[in-house]
């Protein structure tokens, strides 16, 4: 139920490889596609010319580099479906094909500063800071080829499909026999023969497009492995009418626990992209996502995350958001949640869930207690705390004198939490 809010485009891409199974919700970097150009061109993996500018300027000058040449501007925002969204300056669309750089510094000045709200974004849109400019490369067809892990066999997996520059999960639902997958041995890679062997599936022209379109799949692979990608997407891939196998589109994602051993990458993170709040918990290690319900939620661990606002939903009620404390919360974080929770004009209650097995409740109750006191809050809260010290956490809560409605059920917690939100302050 929940889940389905939360997914990402790289989780759907992942639920090829699995058969729709859902897998838990976790954060991964992502980079903007000029970034993950640069990163394809570092291991020499071909692709258009492109050339990244953050003002419109920049981009007049990036243009006449193209010597007359017809190219493609893009607006940099981490976000799916640019070309169809668009600018709260009017402009339709983030993608353009343009010819001079007149043209290019005008699009610019209309898309640099200015908010991309596309389906991916919601109505509030993202920032744009950059524009990319790239050579234009008219395809005589278009691939699709992704990189990613599949829990079910425990290895890496190649996807491909000859059916590019569309949805990909639209393909595999329509027409699932498009979609071919490689399992890979971790170590040993991807080989030559497999990799000709994919080539030849998918169709390509002639031998010497085979071997391209092989040699892009291995350094692929090669790229996911060394730099810790949870995903290497490419869409499309092109055979281009001049005869060249290129990446015209990227998406990479990378495991935030490889952060330590990948600082180039992590270098690259652009936290104007990412929801404040969300860059905020991160910092006290909370994982923390919003939603459009009044409900605020305060859960540890994921599983009951999504238990707790699956029960709401059932109750009736609409959680605010996705925020797990996790196993080494403090009262400092736990105040910091609800700092966070409170940051939200929408949020009219707060639900509190604890199974305290790592964690201990009685230091949940203890951030309960300093939150409720120093941020004054006025909505109801609603506690449930099981596990770990649970009663001396109980007793806190029961002598603080403070407005807390606990209860031991989570079908009773719920149904109260949804009521409280309902009647708004206490």
């Amino acid at each position: 139920m929940i889940f389905n809010t939360l997914r990402t485009r790289a989780s759907v891409a992942r639920t090829l490889v699995k058969g729709g199974q859902a897998a838990a919700q976790k954060r991964f970097l992502s980079l903007h596609e000029h970034q993950s150009m640069e990163i394809l061109n570092s291991y020499g993996i071909k692709t258009p010319r492109s050339i990244a500018a953050t003002s419109a300027d920049d981009a007049f000058k990036a243009a006449q580099s193209f010597n007359g040449k017809q190219m493609v501007i893009k607006a940099q925002v981490l976000a799916g479906g640019r070309g169809k969204g668009h600018f709260d300056s009017g402009l339709q669309g983030g993608v353009h094909l343009i010819k001079t750089p007149e043209e290019a510094r005008d699009l610019a000045a209309k898309m640099i500063g200015n908010k991309l709200i596309t389906k991916q974004t919601g109505a509030a849109g993202r920032i744009c800071n950059a524009v990319m400019l790239a050579e234009a490369r008219p395809p005589h067809h278009e691939y699709y080829v992704a990189v990613l892990n599949d829990r079910a066999t425990q290895l890496p997996v190649l996807i491909a499909s000859n059916q590019g520059g569309m949805s990909i999960e639209e393909v595999a639902a329509e027409n699932p026999d498009a979609i071919i997958t490689t399992p890979i041995d971790f170590e040993k890679g991807l080989s030559k023969q497999d990799a000709v062997g994919i080539a030849k599936k998918l169709g390509f022209t002639s031998e010497k497009q085979e071997d391209q379109a092989a040699d892009t799949f291995i350094k692929l692979y090669n790229l996911f492995r060394e730099k810790d990608a949870t995903q290497v997407e490419i869409n499309p891939l092109a055979e281009s009418k001049d005869g060249e196998v290129l990446c015209m589109d990227a998406k990479l994602g990378f495991d935030e626990n490889a952060d330590f051993r990948q600082q180039d990458i992590f270098s690259k993170r652009d936290t104007t992209q990412e929801d404040p709040d969300e860059v905020e918990a991160a910092k006290y290690g909370l994982n923390f996502i919003k939603l459009d319900g009044n409900i605020g939620c305060l859960v540890n661990g994921a599983g009951l995350a999504m238990a707790t606002m699956d029960v709401l939903k059932l109750n009736g009620g609409n959680p605010a958001n996705f925020l797990d404390v996790g196993g080494t919360a403090s009262a400092a974080s736990v105040k910091k949640a609800f700092e966070l929770l409170l940051n939200s004009k929408d949020v009219r209650g707060i639900f509190v869930n604890i199974f305290g097995g790592i964690v201990s409740c009685k230091k949940i109750a203890e951030g309960i207690i300093q939150a409720t006191k120093e941020l004054e809050m006025s909505i109801p809260l609603v506690v449930r705390l099981q596990g770990t010290h649970e009663k001396e956490a109980k007793e806190l809560i029961r002598n603080s004198n403070l407005k807390i409605y606990s209860f031991d059920g989570l079908d009773e917690a719920a149904a109260k939490a949804v009521e409280s939100a309902q009647k708004g302050a206490l």
